[in-house]
């Protein structure tokens, strides 16, 4: 068995889950609780990740493996010929650049949601994160075509689950009326097994 430092609400979390539900693997896989944050780290996390982040994957060996893209190419090496990961060289950049579009938007979610929760937060910032959040939509709104016409990757991973992770945290956002391309490649990416396998829990 493998281990796996997580949360139910972590986004990159649900990324990795993700690619182990797509490799066959999640059953493989022991998970963890853990509950981190800028203010709260977890110091038993420390030993295996000096960063203090999750996701954390503990493999048989006993090397910890950190950040979520290492353990997702990880999982997909692990379940034969890469399928997530294209190894062709155009099609591998333009995966990964999909996939840093995703966790990005991830990043800054993550980082809106605590600023929000400060007594007084600074509304420049939440400016600035608003102004972020639209033209993310825009360009994936722009993309939506494209995802839907290449094979299903890492770069379909991470933009599914950011923007699954905006419909966790800001229902009431309410994005898909000005993004209906983007809408409807969301539509099809949570009707896989390995997305609704993996829902957000606020617990």
């Amino acid at each position: 068995m493998m281990r796996l430092h997580w949360s139910s609400r972590s986004p990159f979390v649900r990324k990795v889950m993700v690619v182990a539900h797509e490799a066959g693997l999640a059953e493989r896989i022991e998970r963890v609780p853990r509950v981190v944050s800028l203010t709260a780290p977890d110091l038993d996390l420390l030993p295996a990740n000096p960063l203090g982040k999750i996701p954390t994957l503990v493999p048989e060996d006993g090397t910890a493996l950190y950040d979520s893209v290492v353990i997702c190419e990880y999982l997909d090496g692990l379940s034969g010929a890469p399928r997530l990961f294209p190894t062709a060289f155009g099609a591998r950049i333009e995966a990964l650049r999909r996939h840093a579009l995703g966790d990005g938007f991830m990043e800054f979610l993550l980082l809106q949601r605590t600023e929000m929760a400060r007594g007084q937060p600074d509304r420049r910032i939440l400016d600035g994160f608003a102004a972020k959040q639209a033209a993310v939509l825009a360009a994936l709104e722009a993309e939506a075509p494209a995802l839907g016409a290449t094979p299903f990757g890492i770069g379909h991973v991470g933009i599914g689950c950011a923007l699954s992770y905006l419909d966790f945290r800001w229902p009431q956002v309410g994005w898909r009326a000005a993004h209906p391309a983007l809408a409807a490649w969301h539509a099809t990416f949570r009707e896989r097994p390995s997305v609704w396998a993996t829902e957000h829990v606020d617990a």
